[in-house]
């Protein structure tokens, strides 16, 4: 009777560690945030084991099914579809119900996108705050009204049609001259980091077309 949370390649196979080979092999069943996506893996990895759906949109309606399959005995593995799951992925509430069950939980180290994001922007990365992707209406712009004064390195999640809009609010909030980076498509073929103050990089990226998964880095207020 376990969980456990393995983390999988943001984008190069590669990056799979043995542990999380060995851990994928060893469970009775694997929870993914999109059977495809986790099959490809599998499929790459040689490993043949049954897959579950659980995804933001069913994990309030499954999490006691998979709570009881844990009870009966079984050991399961969550995955996301990239990265670390619980971070901006599923995997929170199943954690959370594990803990109150006394079922026993293990996270793998592993890929997460916003570390190497972070580590390359040339920021300080000695003192950060994650915020992932923040709220597209409701308490966007309070949440934005709260960074203004954040003097620690921020760390935002966003999709490529909104990163342009994103960018020129933080210029609005933040000032156009603040120091920022945007990462994306990390650990794949056409990786790419942009670095720069808001307006430059807002220039870059406002004639381009945008692919990929992308983390931006700003500079915390001096």
């Amino acid at each position: 009777m376990k969980l456990y949370l393995v983390p999988t390649p943001i984008g190069n196979l590669d990056d799979i560690t043995l542990r999380a080979v060995n851990v994928l092999k060893s469970v009775d069943a694997i929870l993914a945030e999109d059977t495809r996506t986790s099959g490809f893996l599998l499929k790459h990895l040689q490993i043949s084991k049954p897959l579950h759906s659980y995804h933001i949109f069913n994990e309030h309606q499954t999490v006691q099914r998979v709570i009881a399959q844990l009870k009966a005995g079984k050991t399961l593995a969550l995955v996301s579809d990239a990265g670390t799951p619980a971070i901006s992925d599923p995997g929170f509430l199943l954690v959370r119900e594990c803990i109150k069950h006394e079922i026993p939980v293990e996270c793998l180290p592993g890929p997460t996108a916003f570390v190497p994001a972070l580590v390359n922007s040339g920021l300080p990365a000695d003192r950060f705050t994650f915020e992932g992707f923040l709220p597209h209406k409701k308490g966007r712009q309070t949440r934005l009204g709260e960074l203004a004064e954040e003097t620690r390195t921020m760390v935002f999640y966003e999709s490529p049609h909104r990163l342009v809009k994103s960018l020129t609010q933080f210029a609005e909030v933040f000032g156009p001259d603040r120091q920022a980076s945007v990462s994306r498509e990390l650990t794949k073929l056409f990786e790419e980091t942009v670095r720069g103050s808001l307006q430059e990089i807002i220039t870059y990226f406002a004639e381009k077309t945008i692919k990929g998964e992308l983390v931006i880095v700003v500079q915390g207020k001096s």
